[in-house]
């Protein structure tokens, strides 16, 4: 009865291992790419297109998605190898690459051009432009981020300085400026979709204005990665930014309504009229890139907003930053 139990033993570890073997070998981990990303936000909704639509598994990859929330977490993720691609701004690689570090990631790819934020007011106002909100306090996000830097640029260039004819606050990190403004404080914040569509329909807010379109054209949101992983993975480098700029192709030519069904399984609770707007709201808006290939004007624009913030030592090269080897493959997305 003993040498059976044994043999049994013996014969379930064997197909165990086999089984388990053959899985390993389809489940190549050179296919999978560790994918995190600054926030979860329709912003992005190229990205999850490509997920949904299954570009990713068409170019043979496998994406594991993680939320960073903050470019610094995502940034730190990148150095220390947990993630292989994050998606963040790319202030945060002038930031890495001006502390001297020397395997500083770089930029492969842009998907946004411009602050997905949009100004959310407590009264309606149809033609609003920037005049009549002297001595108004903004909520503006975290001191540093970019779209509070963004927002002090804009607000500048209007003619407006913190304390003299405005208030700026900065007390309020970016994820909870909505809450803070429907509980009573400030008469402006900038707040990304769907949170500003969400509050005009419960009758909390207006959607005043659209900030990207004030501030002007900039690598907004960007894919970064180690220059050791470009170098080891060129291949899913191209892959994964194919599968994107698929998405995006799909995001530039089908209705919100269409792109909306597409995404509500990756925003769980938000009702598919509200994702309907929202992604509305940005095609309206003209977020998303043609092309993965960083502009150099843009990207000087951005030095010139974190200069404008004091957040910006020295302005640092366009090619020490932006590497578009990969992204220059990649072509132009037709409208």
């Amino acid at each position: 009865m003993k040498k059976i139990a044994i043999t049994l033993i013996a014969v379930i570890l064997l197909l165990t291992v086999s089984v388990f073997g053959f899985a390993a070998c389809d489940n190549d981990d050179g296919n999978v790419i560790k994918l995190n990303e600054v926030t979860h936000s329709l912003f992005y909704t190229p990205q999850y297109l490509a997920m949904s639509l299954g570009y990713f598994e068409e170019e043979g990859l496998k994406i594991e998605l993680t939320n960073g929330s903050g470019a610094d977490n995502v940034m730190t993720a990148l150095l220390t190898n947990e993630a292989d691609i994050g998606l963040m701004g790319c202030e945060a690689n002038i930031y890495v690459y001006l502390q001297g570090k020397k395997d500083y990631p770089k930029v492969i790819g842009q998907l946004t051009k411009r602050d997905g934020s949009f100004l959310v007011a407590r009264t309606e106002n149809k033609n609003f432009d920037y005049s009549g909100i002297e001595n108004q306090t903004v909520l503006m996000g975290r001191k540093g981020g970019m779209p509070a830097m963004i927002l002090q640029y804009v607000l500048n260039n209007k003619g407006y300085i913190d304390g003299k004819n405005i208030t700026m606050d900065y007390s309020i990190q970016f994820g909870a400026l909505g809450p803070a403004f429907t509980g009573g404080t400030g008469d402006l914040v900038p707040l990304f979709e769907p949170a500003a569509s969400q509050l005009v329909k419960e009758g909390k807010g207006y959607i005043v204005s659209t900030i990207g379109m004030d501030s002007g054209e900039i690598p907004y949101t960007c894919y970064t990665a180690t220059p050791k992983y470009i170098k080891e993975h060129p291949e899913n480098v191209e892959k994964f930014l194919r599968a994107v700029w698929r998405g995006t192709e799909y995001a530039l030519t089908h209705s919100a309504e269409e792109i909306a069904k597409l995404v509500e399984k990756h925003f769980v609770g938000t009702s598919l009229d509200l994702l309907t707007t929202a992604i509305q709201n940005y095609q309206n808006a003209d977020v998303w890139t043609t092309t993965p290939v960083t502009d150099k004007d843009a990207f000087e624009r951005i030095q010139d907003i974190m200069e404008n913030a004091g957040e910006l030592s020295r302005r640092v090269a366009y090619d020490v930053i932006v590497d578009n080897t990969v992204a220059n493959k990649i072509g132009t997305v037709k409208k």
